[in-house]
């Protein structure tokens, strides 16, 4: 018998899946160190009544697989909004077997369905399986395009500044 693969939004209950999948993915990048969110501020940003993202969860045989937490942006260019998936994650006993395919799959129905113009997502540079995964798909990267960043102290900075 073939394992049933499944996706649904993710709940308020959750919470603590989300911030272990978190984790996880944190330490499949070598950045565990650099992992502050708690469960209230998943809660705050995922459930809230002016929810920041969303998620959602894979599951294979009803048992968590993999998740991926999305926001919506917006293309001036296009005049619509878009997805962008901030991680998508697999745990790695599930891999080979199309969940990430599936989520490709379910968040591009959810962009046709809100009418929303892109799907965007970064990756690193040096996670090859990922990137070749993509280019499968037909993603495109944006080499053009160089990602600038402020945090911390340096928004503080910005805000600050005469």
């Amino acid at each position: 018998m073939s394992a049933v693969i499944s996706y649904r939004e993710a709940t308020i209950e959750d919470t603590p899946l989300v911030l272990n999948f978190i984790k996880r993915l944190a330490e499949y990048e070598k950045l565990l160190h650099e992992v502050e969110v708690t469960e209230a501020q998943i809660q705050s940003s995922l459930f809230s009544a002016e929810p920041r993202a969303f998620c959602t969860i894979a599951e294979i045989d009803n048992k968590p697989a993999g998740f991926a937490i999305c926001f919506y942006n917006y293309s001036t260019f296009l005049g619509k909004s878009g997805v962008y998936i901030e991680d998508l994650y697999v745990e790695e006993e599930f891999r080979g077997r199309g969940i990430g395919k599936g989520f490709f799959k379910y968040l591009a129905q959810k962009a046709m369905d809100e009418n929303c113009g892109r799907i965007e997502w970064a990756v690193l540079d040096w996670n090859e399986p990922s990137i070749e995964f993509y280019k499968e798909m037909g993603g495109k990267p944006m080499n053009e395009w160089i990602v600038y960043r402020l945090e911390g102290q340096t928004i503080q900075n910005v805000a600050k500044a005469a």
